[in-house]
């Protein structure tokens, strides 16, 4: 077991630091849904054009990603999917941190009521996919990690840690290919495996 990381750490030091911590969402009842941290991507913002922040943009969506490290943003993609990021960093420093997947070990009950039909295996792997199994969209964002609903608890430290390339991001250009994705724990639970890993 470790202790948690600063999560007022930069997102490339964030992002693999998060590996085998445990994501937790309470919900009525005080019941949790747990998944390990199996996959995060990081976005430094500044010259990194797959970043929502890059060249310091500003939006009513992106400004989450200007609050203190430890904040929570929640951005939608193609009008459907919701995506859980952990905001890295200091404040104003517009960095933050995307969780792609986890392998879930508690409630996992509670998240196959929400995607019914779907094997265990796909619940929570991906980061749409995560949020409709832990019940995570919008109504997070700009809230505070561990202040309410959603918090991190210390896991057990990777045996080994795989870098990729990040996902859905190829009008980044070459941004694209940087190694800022970061993978721990069984294939099995990772949204896209690595083509060195694919098996």
């Amino acid at each position: 077991m470790r202790g948690l990381p600063a999560l007022e750490l930069p997102a490339l030091e964030l992002a693999p630091a998060l590996l085998g911590h445990r994501l937790v969402r309470v919900g009525p009842g005080a019941r949790r849904r747990v998944g390990i941290v199996v996959e995060t991507e990081a976005y430094p913002g500044g010259d990194d054009r797959g970043s929502h922040t890059h060249g310091g943009r500003r939006t009513p969506r992106t400004e989450s990603m200007y609050l203190p490290g430890g904040s929570i943003y929640v951005y939608r993609i193609y009008g459907m999917h919701d995506c859980l990021n952990i905001v890295s960093g200091p404040e104003g420093s517009g960095e933050a941190v995307l969780i792609r997947a986890v392998e879930p070990v508690e409630g996992v009950d509670a998240m196959r009521a929400c995607r019914p039909g779907i094997r265990d295996r796909d619940l929570a792997r991906g980061p749409g996919r995560l949020c409709r199994a832990f019940e995570i969209d919008r109504s997070f964002d700009r809230t505070v990690l561990g202040s309410g609903a959603i918090l991190l608890e210390a896991g057990s430290p990777p045996d080994r840690i795989v870098r990729a390339s990040r996902i859905g991001i190829d009008s980044a250009g070459s941004w694209a290919h940087r190694p800022w994705r970061f993978l721990s724990g069984s294939p099995t639970w990772w949204s896209v495996r690595p083509r060195s890993d694919a098996g």
